[in-house]
């Protein structure tokens, strides 16, 4: 019989061995604990940090029933924060704050209301060309030395200068909020003190802009109609810059990794044959940037999928599973088109990512920009040997070297 159909009990189900998405190996080998993970059903049982137990969905159709669910499942974790240690590595991203991620019902509606209406009011002209001044100050930076590590020299300082501009801090605040959140997400050692360093860093955000108003995000939270209190903007700017930056990089290296491995179709995405968006959604599709997120919690005991799942247990939805079986399973007999959406990346139902096509638009911007400028770039790793940095909730290169004709932008006609 498959496990899906032997609906153990939350006490057998949790004398299983977890698979632990902490430790080192993961990192190196996603898809094994993946297979670990689906060798028990469409969810599996797994460790998030040390003596942090989660139930993980790693079936599509499972994941699809919990995210349109509301009724069933919440997004407040704080019956299940009374249970952590304060100094578990992972509270960072999971612990309870006022804002549209962790809230149900009307206060959900009303946070995610603010970030829609706000985001509306950014023009996509405008953000292109902000992200097309940020390509140029890295490029013209590393351009002249024909090698680069664009994990370090080009996707994270990137999106640090185009999400410090959006939400009003200078260009000089990029290395902090880069570093700051970088170290939050993996969830490591360094987890607590990136945390609180990123909160710093938000709190001085809000009370600049609290003084004195600006052409940005906060600002347009601040003095959105719905009256949030300063302590909400400042939890909704704490869960949009982190979720913007981080994520944003990670598709882009993700993607850039992708494209220089092969150098077939390298050269389709260069010469304009093939648009740089197939290599994005590409990615979303197999190797997303959050690999483990979407966390809900049962309201009450209950029968899911096989499972019986006990309240104040983190149940995370596992895409970067979702996005291995489908490369498995789905692209052997056709795949998709490249342009669909049956990815679920930006997540679904009430919760699904509310500004995605930002995300989308910066990330193949930021892309073009890059190749056009330096259209010979060359892997100077072969793509199975690069490395990825640890951590449960992402998929995230530690570096990507490359090499190219070295080129001064400053030149007259050099683009």
């Amino acid at each position: 019989m498959h496990p899906a159909h032997l609906a153990p009990s939350a006490e057998a189900f949790s004398l299983a061995t977890p698979v632990r998405l902490w430790e080192d190996g993961f990192a190196a080998d996603p898809h094994g604990h993946y297979e670990r993970l689906r060798a028990q059903g469409p969810i599996g049982w797994a460790e998030l940090a040390p003596g942090v137990p989660a139930y993980v969905v790693v079936d599509r159709r499972a994941a699809l029933d919990l995210l349109q669910d509301s009724e069933t499942w919440s997004r407040d974790p704080r019956p299940w924060e009374v249970t952590v240690a304060e100094d578990s590595p992972v509270l960072g991203m999971m612990r309870w704050r006022p804002n549209t991620l962790f809230a149900d019902g009307q206060d959900h509606l009303r946070y995610r209301r603010t970030l829609v209406d706000a985001f509306a009011l950014i023009e996509p002209h405008d953000l292109r060309e902000l992200v097309h001044r940020a390509v140029d100050v890295l490029v013209s930076g590393f351009g002249p030395d024909g090698g680069a590590d664009l994990v370090r020299d080009f996707t994270r300082p990137l999106m640090a200068l185009v999400f410090n501009s959006l939400f009003g801090l200078p260009d000089r605040e990029g290395d902090r909020l880069r570093d700051s959140i970088g170290a939050m997400m993996e969830g490591g050692e360094k987890a607590a003190l990136g945390e609180q360093e990123y909160g710093r860093y938000v709190l001085e955000l809000i009370a600049a802009k609290t003084t004195k108003r600006g052409n940005d995000l906060t600002s347009w939270l601040l003095d959105h109609p719905l009256e949030l209190t300063p302590e909400e903007v400042t939890w909704q700017v704490f869960l949009t810059l982190a979720a913007g930056l981080e994520p944003t990089a990670n598709l882009v290296s993700n993607a850039l990794s992708r494209i220089l491995g092969n150098a077939a179709y390298y050269t389709t995405l260069t010469s304009g044959s093939r648009p740089i968006m197939d290599a994005v959604m590409e990615v979303l599709r197999y190797e997303t940037p959050m690999s483990n997120y979407g966390i809900h919690y049962a309201r009450q005991p209950v029968s899911f999928h096989g499972v019986w799942v006990r309240e104040a247990v983190p149940v995370v939805i596992s895409y970067g599973a979702l996005a291995h079986f489908a490369e498995v399973e789905q692209r052997p007999a056709g795949g998709h088109h490249p342009h669909d959406a049956s990815h679920l990346s930006f997540s679904a139902g009430p919760h699904a990512c509310p500004v995605k096509h930002h995300t989308l638009l910066i990330a193949t911007e930021a892309i073009e920009r890059l190749t056009q400028w330096l259209p010979d770039l060359d892997l100077t790793t072969a793509r199975p040997d690069l490395t990825w940095r640890p951590g449960p909730f992402h998929r995230c290169l530690t570096a990507l070297p490359v090499r190219f004709t070295p080129r001064a932008l400053d030149v007259p006609g050099a683009r």
